[in-house]
């Protein structure tokens, strides 16, 4: 009997871990503003093709498992430590065998990149969409990111801070990177890598009009680095697309389009986030309570960011102090004292975990039919 009982509490357990699966595979992160797409996206990962240490079809089941929408391989060109163990003459292998491996039952898309891998500068600069890596191979750092662009590669700059390049972990433009931004070859940069956000970075983006981007880099398991079974994520570049084709995300990308998610943090322009706030966070009235004195007020949140919010508006709120946070896909009640009846009143939040810059938080506003 006891055998039996432990046969069907395998066999439930099994069907339990499937249903989870199937639920993390069908995750939305956010909802999207209105005729648009948000792409959940990583263009910055490593196999043991180059100096990772996990088979390319590794890198598409973290993917598909943790509800991305798009992979980029993007394995170091000329950095090949395993080349005694794993030769590799063709440097578009990697990219051939994770997209073999996709799920047919999978939306993940897997598109080709490259790691340029320079001293400074340039530093290392990625190019994903790219036909065929190996053109780019046995070519110096500029004939190599113009061959990118004749294949009509999104180009960025990785981990502009990284210490091993700038020993004082700033970001800087050097003239090497001002050139390529005049005469548009390089398209983004990485505001956030790995576990490192960059303000400097993002200001460089801010004022060069390139795209911001967040990468995990990662080298050995997603799991490990990020926690994903205890709820944990990789940082997140999303891509404001008007399709979920490969053609309408390289365009998002081309075009500035984008915010990352980065640990309870998002960071994007204010035309790209903002938008997504008020898409993600809705406010409305249940009417007053308690003799017309006090309006209850709902916060409800569609993310999977919990929303931290500072009211900043000119009433005084009755059990909440002006901090208020909203939790992953839920809802919040706050009371707003008004003092006297009214009709409608405005209600303006500061977003304490956006930042529209790298020191400027995001600002809503919500005029509210009480």
């Amino acid at each position: 009997m006891i055998l039996l009982y432990k046969k069907y509490f395998l066999f439930f357990l099994v069907i339990f871990y499937s249903f989870e699966c199937y639920s993390q595979n069908i995750k939305s992160f956010f909802k999207a503003p209105d005729g648009e797409y948000l792409i959940s996206t990583d263009l910055h990962i490593h196999t043991v093709f180059s100096d990772g240490s996990v088979w390319p079809d590794v890198r598409v089941d973290e993917a598909e498992r943790e509800s991305l929408d798009l992979i980029a391989i993007t394995d170091h060109l000329e950095y090949q430590p395993h080349s005694k163990d794993i030769p590799n003459p063709d440097r578009n292998r990697s990219f051939e065998i994770a997209k073999s491996h996709r799920s047919k039952k999978s939306n993940l898309i897997v598109i080709n990149g490259a790691e340029i891998t320079r001293s400074m500068a340039p530093g290392h600069i990625n190019a994903v969409f790219i036909n065929d890596a190996n053109k780019i191979l046995h070519m110096d750092s500029l004939s190599g990111i113009l061959e990118a662009n004749k294949q009509g590669a999104f180009v960025f700059w990785n981990h502009p801070n990284w210490i091993s390049q700038r020993n004082d972990g700033i970001a800087k433009l050097d003239p090497y990177h001002q050139y390529l931004i005049k005469n548009k070859l390089l398209h983004g940069i990485e505001v956030v890598n790995e576990n490192s956000f960059s303000e400097e970075a993002f200001e460089i983006a801010l004022n060069n009009n390139l795209t911001v981007l967040g990468t995990s880099d990662i080298h050995g398991l997603t799991e490990w680095a990020y926690n994903i079974s205890s709820g944990g994520h990789r940082p997140i570049t999303f891509v404001i697309s008007n399709s979920k084709s490969e053609k309408g995300i390289h365009n998002g990308l081309l075009n500035n389009q984008t915010f990352i998610w980065f640990n309870d943090l998002l960071i994007g322009s204010a035309d790209n986030l903002i938008p997504v706030l008020y898409s993600n966070l809705n406010v409305t009235s249940n009417g007053y309570k308690s003799n017309a004195i006090l309006a209850e007020i709902v916060l409800k949140n569609h993310s999977s960011v919990p929303i931290k919010l500072e009211y900043i508006g000119e009433y005084n709120l009755h059990e909440n102090s002006k901090m208020i946070e909203i939790d992953p896909y839920s809802s919040k009640i706050i009371l707003v004292k008004t003092k006297e009846f009214r009709e409608k009143i405005k209600l303006p939040f500061r977003v304490l975990n956006a930042l529209i810059s790298s020191k400027t938080n995001a600002l809503i506003s919500y005029d509210i039919s009480i």
